[in-house]
């Protein structure tokens, strides 16, 4: 009985240690980890939630750029970091939905991840040098296939999306380029301008100041209807992939271990944020629409599109054999 009555007492205290860590997070500095190199995409929004959050919460939030892999080296240290509210990612579609099924990683984007709330999503834009006698897709499709491996992409890494939205295309256009990997989407792009490679499936963040500045041509982008960044560029679908639709997401996603609670705590906090004038606005600055999701709405939808690109990998692996 004694066992008994020590053992309940223990298991009471483990709760109100709990209840009580989650009533006071957070009591110091947050650690977000943007798992791209600074300046893109992912790291914009990753500095605009951290403003937000800074605001709304009290404490200060470190933003910490850790890229590699396509996303997989800073979302791979989230997973493995401490359930205590104190480090959180800012985690993409490609590391999330597409990485784990395309090759081994060391987390599982099901259960070593709390999903808490797609906070942007934006469409890829399709931008090559202007030195390519390339304006269309259509003379895109007809140049790749008239030479087969001439053309060169930059993409964020093998498991990011930047990199499988060109796999993609290659298998349904029937077309082969050649692969350059970089630390993320800014500096792919900026390999774009300079010439080291002559395209990019890039996110709109990227592409629309190199757009502004005509040091790149935009052919289309991969969402499935046009964008209301760049409302005159045409589609991929709408072009020479019917049915074709690639569109990135960030989210702020935290340790499987982290209390309900806390997770509850940044869910509301960041569904305030989507609904912010000021936020939507930089957002849109960076190219991208504010979202708000539900824990279990984004849990939903990662499984979803985990099933997805999987059946997407097979075909591509299938095609390219």
């Amino acid at each position: 009985m004694k066992r008994l009555i020590a053992a309940a007492l223990m298991v009471a205290s483990a709760l109100v240690g709990t209840t009580a860590s989650a009533q006071e997070w957070p009591a110091k500095a947050i650690k977000l980890v943007v798992p791209y190199a600074p300046g893109g995409y992912t790291d914009s929004v990753g500095r605009i939630t951290a403003r937000y959050l800074e605001k709304a919460l009290g404490q200060t939030v470190i933003v910490d750029n850790r890229p590699g892999g396509g996303g997989i080296v800073g979302s791979d240290l989230v997973s493995k970091s401490p359930g205590d509210g104190y480090t959180l990612c800012v985690c993409s579609v490609g590391a999330i939905s597409i990485a784990p099924v395309a090759q081994t990683t060391s987390y599982d984007p099901l259960t070593s991840f709390k999903p808490i709330s797609i906070v942007s999503t934006i469409p890829q834009t399709v931008i090559v040098n202007p030195s390519l006698p390339i304006n269309s897709m259509a003379e895109l499709v007809a140049y790749a296939k008239a030479n087969p491996g001439k053309l060169s992409y930059g993409s964020s890494g093998a498991g990011g999306l930047m990199y499988f939205s060109v796999a993609l295309f290659e298998v349904r256009t029937g077309t082969k380029m050649t692969h350059v990997p970089f630390k993320g989407g800014a500096p792919a792009t900026a390999a774009v301008v300079s010439g080291e490679v002559n395209l990019a499936f890039t996110n709109m963040t990227d592409a629309l100041p190199q757009m502004e500045g005509n040091t790149v041509r935009a052919l289309a982008v991969t969402s499935a209807g046009p964008s209301e960044f760049a409302p005159k560029l045409p589609t991929v679908a709408g072009t020479v992939v019917p049915g074709y639709a690639v569109e990135s997401w960030n989210a702020i996603m935290a340790p499987a271990s982290t209390p309900d609670a806390i997770v509850a705590k940044i869910s509301d906090t960041l569904k305030k944020m989507a609904a912010d004038p000021e936020v939507k606005k930089s957002m849109a600055v960076a190219g991208a629409s504010t979202v708000f999701t539900t824990p279990a709405e984004f849990k939903t939808q990662i499984a979803s599109e985990v099933e997805t690109w999987r059946v997407l990998l097979k075909e591509i692996a299938e095609k390219k054999t």
